[in-house]
């Protein structure tokens, strides 16, 4: 019996994400390209086997019927992130956020402009 298709993103997956959500419609070669550009070498044929199990996932959807293909995020960074973060909250933290802000806390690598961000939204939720 085959095994069921994994809903979830791994880390190669991500990144390949990232480059549609900060670039928009891309073809795999422009998006091997981009990523060439931050340093990660990929074959060709590893970014397109990429971009097809993303759109087999349907995080991307194909916006032409003609060679080369073009893609586009079928989900939104704020989806999938909210997605990532609430699995991971489940996971990890037995679904307390709780746990997970003190952990976050108890790190103490939040930058002061990144703590006065945090303030500004546990002050606006008292409104």
């Amino acid at each position: 019996m085959a095994r069921p298709k994994a809903k979830e993103l791994t880390e190669r997956e991500l990144e390949i994400m990232h480059i549609f959500w900060e670039y928009g419609e891309q073809t795999a070669a422009e998006v091997r390209d981009q990523m060439e550009k931050l340093g990660r070498d990929l074959a060709y044929t590893t970014v397109a086997t990429l971009v097809r199990i993303l759109l087999e996932k349907e995080f991307l959807k194909q916006t032409n019927e003609e060679r080369p293909f073009k893609f586009v995020p079928a989900k939104t960074y704020e989806e999938v992130s909210g997605s990532l973060l609430g699995d991971m909250v489940q996971k990890v933290f037995s679904g307390s956020r709780m746990q997970l802000l003190v952990r976050l806390f108890e790190q103490k690598k939040l930058t002061a402009a990144e703590r006065e961000r945090l303030q500004e939204i546990l002050d606006s939720m008292k409104k």
